[in-house]
């Protein structure tokens, strides 16, 4: 059986790290392409010459050129220009949006069946861009959001309850930025609230809530955190093993259950807007949106994050995109 070809359009930090973790999982044959000449033929050089260490076998290639990515399955896409320290994921919006509309351009044109995954931020914006100019069916275009900001949110969890990370579940819904939402009454440890764990620990219901709040806050600064720490980029160690989590599930038809950047169409009152959303993700791309019910409190955060989405996809409208 053949393998599935996945290209990967943007060969910096979180680009690099995509073609390696995906050939090391053997989920295809990747494509780096960059615009920088030479850059993305000389990191999956890189990572091929490393394939025998790593027991990989799949085929790796650079290219300058987006001919090269004719026939892909799968598309995923980085390519603009990372945070720096001050920025906002919305400061962005307008140098990206450029980029996006290109990237899209040449996407549709070379591989008009790929199914497509979008890390670059504004990420919210840039999905609903890309649809838009690619004209794809919205279920082939989803954002990659969800997954990150659902894994640190665990990731504090189990640092705060001292328990193991694979053991914790939670989920982090709406746009990715400063309003995402994450659903602190829905966390648990292996079915154990982590509400209900806290107030255990510090024998205090409002000290409990104070944590919780402490680590909600914390995931929804969490990308500002580690582009303050890094001084000269953003986070890509994370965002491109989220992004691999989602690939897989579509390249092995898992029907994985992920928070994803998705088209609503009447799904939590949304209508006509790429929002963070439960997803079942498979062959198909976006097969399935699930609804969770939300309370009084959950639902008016969710439509808060749903206007800043919206606000956002405006001003890229007046920018003329």
């Amino acid at each position: 059986m053949s393998r599935k070809k996945i290209a990967l359009i943007g060969g910096g930090q979180i680009g690099g790290v995509l073609a390696q973790h995906i050939a090391q999982k053997e989920l295809g044959d990747v494509v780096l392409f960059d615009i920088v000449e030479d850059m993305p033929q000389g990191k999956t050089l890189d990572i091929a010459e490393a394939s025998r260490i790593d027991g990989f076998d799949v085929k790796l290639s650079g290219t300058n050129d987006y001919k090269d990515i004719a026939g892909s399955d799968l598309v995923i896409i980085t390519a603009g220009l990372p945070r720096k320290p001050g920025m906002s994921r919305d400061d962005l919006l307008s140098t990206n949006a450029k980029i996006m509309k290109s990237v899209a351009e040449a996407v549709k044109t070379n591989a008009p069946n790929a199914i497509v995954i979008i890390i670059s931020n504004p990420l919210d914006a840039m999905v609903t861009l890309f649809q838009k100019v690619s004209g794809f069916p919205h279920n082939r275009v989803i954002g990659q959001a969800g997954v990150l900001d659902s894994s640190r949110f665990s990731t504090f969890i189990a640092w705060e309850l001292e328990v193991s990370v694979k053991d914790v579940n939670a989920m982090v819904l709406g746009g990715h930025g400063d309003t995402m939402v994450p659903l602190t009454r829905y966390a648990n440890v292996n079915g154990v609230p982590v509400l209900e764990m806290l107030e255990r620990k510090y024998k205090d219901a409002s000290k409990a809530k104070e944590v919780m709040d402490a680590m909600v806050e914390r995931t929804k600064m969490a990308g500002g955190e580690v582009v303050k720490l890094l001084k000269t980029g953003s986070a890509f160690y994370s965002p491109a093993s989220a992004a691999v989590e989602m690939a897989a599930a579509i390249i092995k038809n898992e029907k994985r259950l992920l928070p994803t950047c998705a088209f609503l169409n009447n799904e939590y009152g949304v209508k006509g807007y790429y929002v963070g959303v439960p997803v079942v993700l498979g062959e198909k791309g976006a097969e399935r949106i699930i609804e969770v019910s939300l309370n009084e409190e959950e639902q008016a955060a969710l439509d808060k994050s749903v206007t800043a989405v919206k606000s956002l996809v405006e001003d890229m409208e007046r920018l003329g995109f």
